[in-house]
């Protein structure tokens, strides 16, 4: 049975958890090494990754090439103004077509449903590299950089600011397949998605809406912020307007625990979401993060195609 990564329910909370080990081990064991070179056991040696990007990328494209580098294998880089799905192909043509040529196919992209699609038509694995629902490769690295800075996850409070999001989304699915809470500030209107909610509170997880920032802020672990305006979105001056009382800043950081930890999955707009005081601050693990996109990444491959 071909394994797709399009949530973070698809692999679940032992696999998820396995995935988070064996990416510190990889992390580790490669500690001194220059970022090109193969990992020793090169478990996807001969592989090849599509990856199709719908919409622009810097972490995501960079840390899946040099994941399946570091893995032993390969990859193809695709937008859409350089293939046929772009000029109107369809969705289910590409898949077919793209597995009969590649070993798995990542895809970057706007409509969740497409992504459904085209697992559906592949007999490869496909992997969701981002859509308008979920980001669940983001929080794979997210949650391996809170472990790495000695965060344990069951009963951790994660407090969000801002825009209830795609990350938002996996974040909140991620508390329910880990056992830690989630406490969501968020203006009327820009709620998450209500059935990753009901999923995550079904599985014993604390998740709360609030509208006030310093109640959502108060005793966290760990304060998390993304841009409030995402690549394609109108309205922008009114979003923003809506959101800039639920900013990041030194006060909001004062309400939580004393070594409490900011993220933010980048990319950040200073002054908006959060204060250069904040993500450029003492409590900012926003570097850690970004470069664990690599390790995580690494881990959802070998999910993938079965060697976790």
């Amino acid at each position: 049975m071909t394994r797709n990564f399009l949530n973070l329910s698809d692999a679940g909370g032992n696999a998820l958890a396995a995935m988070l080990n064996d990416a510190i081990d990889r992390k580790q064991a490669r500690k001194t090494w220059p970022k090109g070179k193969v990992d020793a056991d090169a478990p996807l040696s001969d592989h090849v990754l599509a990856m199709i990007f719908e919409k622009s990328s810097t972490r995501t494209r960079v840390s899946f090439d040099m994941a399946i580098r570091q893995l032993g294998g390969t990859s193809i880089v695709m937008d859409s103004g350089s293939m046929q799905l772009g000029r109107g192909e369809t969705v289910d043509d590409t898949a077919k077509v793209l597995s009969r040529m590649c070993d798995a196919i990542m895809i970057r992209t706007d409509d969740h449903s497409k992504i459904e699609e085209l697992a559906a038509n592949s007999s490869v694995p496909v992997i969701n590299g981002l859509t308008d629902l979920s980001h669940p490769c983001q929080i794979v690295a997210d949650l391996l950089t809170l472990i790495e800075h000695g965060k344990a996850l069951p009963g951790l409070e994660v407090a969000w600011l801002g825009d209830g999001n795609n990350v938002l989304n996996s974040i909140v699915e991620a508390a329910g397949l880990m056992k830690f809470n989630v406490r969501i500030a968020c203006p009327e209107g820009y709620d998450p998605d209500q059935n990753f909610i009901v999923a995550a509170q079904a599985a014993g997880a604390n998740v709360t809406l609030y509208r006030d920032t310093m109640e959502a802020a108060a005793g966290a672990d760990v304060i998390v912020a993304d841009t409030w305006v995402s690549m394609g979105q109108d309205h922008a001056d009114a979003k923003i307007e809506a959101m800039m009382p639920f900013q990041v800043n030194d006060v909001i950081m004062e309400q939580a625990k004393s070594d409490a930890v900011f993220l933010h999955c980048l990319p950040a707009h200073r002054g908006e979401e959060v204060m250069p005081s904040v993500i450029d601050g003492p409590q900012s693990l926003v570097w850690d993060e970004a470069e664990n996109r690599i390790h995580a990444q690494k881990s959802v491959l070998l999910w993938a195609f079965g060697h976790i």
